[in-house]
């Protein structure tokens, strides 16, 4: 088919009435060795594995993996092995070019009807066709009207991509680069579930030779490719639209915004709220894109990761694809606040050091004058009414009761400790364990909050769990004094609630708390192990619509309550992947390798009765005999102390009763 032909066709594609009446997935083996079709409706054939030889009405075919092959209604289709097996899918559609079409169109339908043609030809870029086939299936399956609708939308990407490939190989078969093919694939899919063992799957390759492959003509890994592409597609939108940090993440296929912050930085060397505000301040030309972010792909200061940083939860339901326009002005303002406060404390005097090092530090005028208000009236040795707290940062001198608190982390630890915040970011807000303790509490913006909101509140203490953002840190420093616990410092609750009591002049509330902490551990650790048999394994999975992760014992879900609160152990085979990693993504292969005798399940969409229905899940003994607790995401999220004593309660009651 010339290049002139292929124009026709998609002329008369563009005005063709489309109707999807069947999509297929067949599996042709040894033991039939062919099969015949008359076929009832205009058809697509997609190679999905094996090899096999296919005549249309008698012209003959040698059909390789994802090789496409196509022909009209009543066409005698036989299909012969030429390997063990055959798999591939069938597409039966109905094209009608309207009567009222012109006459044009219709003498083009004269002169080659396409929904008739028999052909077949080698796609340059198979994967995007196999995805799309592979979701109509799926699409097809569920038999409701909405998702016919979008087996059709599907129907017409497949029908374009495949046109569009006949004129990029001018309908000669040529040989595909899988790199190549590969990072065409995660342009066009980077905000879905992307996975090394998916695209080798997809590319009939295996993990490591593709993964050599492709390192060896990009220059990089799969995975940090990905995530490149990812990073700028934020980028892009961090400057030209206003949306929340949470949104961005979401649309470039991350749920949690904190984990799409660190990838961010590790990128950019910044946070994304300093890489907007940066840009912000630069003049933007609105006919020249380029100048906003001013790299491609090929030119980021790129950090390396390791693989498993692209497995995170993900979502795309809800995901926004029409932003407003940026508003720069919001950056500008901070940093104008800033200016004006440092200006106005210019002339104080005897302003603490924020760090042991000896450089002063500069505070800001609401962290003076709240001091000042506070011990206005206190004796005058300044050393009762300070204390020197060591950080990753440093040595920093803070209040040793501070009042005015604002937090972007630990909110959990410091309502167990009788202290509310005075601002916190939304995103917190919604922990159900304490969100009654957090009523009267300011939001403060998306995810780390704003700064200009922070300054608002004159906060004489801010606890952040940022550690790799010195701008953010120093910015922060400057409004009050600031304390820095990365993610992770603070391995468990005793440690955690150790800290705060002294951080906070909290110790003995602290003390009192673990104890009785510790008591009604004690007593749901002891009705378990009355009731588990001893060896018995526990997995904690969380379920999407398109993922599977496992996760260890610091990561939420429900493991601090299951595998530090009660004691009970994972799978043996899978435990020091699972300490070292903390969670990981699992493929549906090798659900069953992670799969204990008792799942804690987190899942918006799925319940006990649906595992029961899926073939994969019903397979699992966990399943069958019903040691499968399923929570919404909402309640296992969550890890602070009241968090972890009430899911531990929780899931004792659950497994005392089975």
């Amino acid at each position: 088919m010339d290049v002139k032909g292929v124009i026709e066709h998609i002329m008369l594609w563009n005005h063709a009435s489309i109707k999807v009446l069947d999509v297929r997935h067949q599996l042709l083996g040894r033991e039939i060795g062919s099969r015949s079709y008359k076929l009832p409706a205009s058809t697509f054939l997609f190679a999905a594995q094996g090899k096999a030889q296919i005549c249309l009405d008698g012209s003959e075919y040698a059909i390789k993996p994802y090789d496409i092959a196509h022909s009209g209604k009543g066409t005698l289709m036989d299909i012969f092995l030429t390997e063990d097996a055959f798999e591939y899918y069938l597409i039966f559609y109905r094209a009608a070019i309207p009567l009222t079409s012109r006459q044009q169109i219709v003498n083009l339908l004269r002169k080659s009807d396409p929904f008739q043609l028999p052909y077949s030809f080698q796609p340059c870029q198979p994967i995007e066709l196999l995805a799309l086939v592979k979701q109509m299936d799926e699409q097809w399956q569920r038999t409701g009207e909405l998702e016919r609708f979008q087996t059709k939308a599907l129907f017409y990407q497949f029908v374009s991509a495949v046109h569009r490939q006949l004129l990029d190989s001018k309908g000669a078969r040529l040989e595909t680069d899988p790199a190549a093919q590969a990072k065409q694939y995660i342009q066009n899919h980077y905000a879905e579930p992307i996975t090394l063992e998916a695209l080798a799957e997809m590319l009939r390759y295996s993990v490591p030779h593709l993964s050599a492959l492709f390192k060896k003509k990009t220059g990089y890994s799969l995975i940090d490719y990905l995530i490149r592409v990812r990073m700028e597609k934020a980028a892009s939108l961090l400057v030209e639209t206003d949306r929340q940090l949470r949104e961005i993440a979401e649309s470039v296929g991350y749920r949690d915004p904190y984990y799409f912050g660190r990838l961010f930085k590790k990128v950019y060397g910044i946070s994304p709220a300093r890489f907007r505000a940066t840009k912000a301040q630069t003049p933007q030309t609105a006919d020249r894109p380029a100048t906003i972010i001013g790299s491609s792909i090929a030119a980021l200061d790129f950090r390396r990761y390791i693989d498993s940083e692209n497995h995170y939860p993900y979502k795309k339901e809800g995901r926004k694809t029409m932003y407003r326009p940026a508003k720069p002005s919001a950056a500008a303002t901070v940093m104008l606040c800033l200016t004006l406060m440092l200006a106005a404390c210019s002339g104080n005097a005897g302003a603490p050091s924020q760090a042991a090092n000896g450089n002063q530090t500069e505070t800001s005028a609401a962290s003076d004058a709240n001091r000042s208000t506070q011990t206005s009236s206190a004796p005058a040795d300044a050393s009762s009414q300070t204390q020197v707290i060591s950080t990753v940062k440093g040595d920093v001198v803070v209040p040793a009761a501070p009042r005015r608190i604002v937090a972007d982390q630990y909110l959990g630890t410091l309502i167990t400790l009788g202290v509310t915040p005075i601002g916190a970011p939304g995103l917190h807000r919604q922990n159900p364990y304490i969100t009654e303790a957090l009523k009267n509490v300011e939001d403060i913006g998306d995810v780390n909050g704003s700064l200009e909101k922070v300054i608002d509140l004159q906060p004489d203490l801010i606890v952040t769990e940022s550690s790799d953002d010195q701008g953010r840190y120093d910015q922060l420093s400057k409004i009050a004094p600031t304390i820095s616990i990365p993610y992770g410092q603070l391995k468990n609750i005793q440690e955690e609630l150790t800290f705060f009591g002294k951080l906070l002049g909290k110790e003995q509330e602290a003390k009192d708390w673990l104890a009785d902490y510790e008591k009604r551990i004690a007593a749901a650790k002891e009705r378990v192990h009355k009731v588990i048999p001893e060896g018995k394994s526990f997995s904690i999975i969380e379920l999407t619509d398109k993922q599977m992760f496992v996760y260890g014992d610091n990561f939420g879900r429900g493991g601090q309550a299951v595998y530090q609160a009660l004691g009970l152990k994972p799978p043996a085979a899978i435990a020091k992947t699972l300490q070292e990693k903390q969670w990981l993504e699992l493929s549906s292969e090798l659900l069953s390798q992670y799969a204990g005798d008792y799942i804690i399940l987190t899942s918006n969409s799925h319940t006990l009765e649906d595992l029961k229905k899926d073939p994969l899940w019903s397979s699992l003994d966990a399943v069958k005999n019903n040691h499968v607790y399923v929570w919404k995401e909402e309640r296992s999220w969550y890890y602070d102390p009241i968090a972890v004593l009430s899911q531990t309660e929780e899931i004792a009651d659950w497994l005392t009763k089975q």
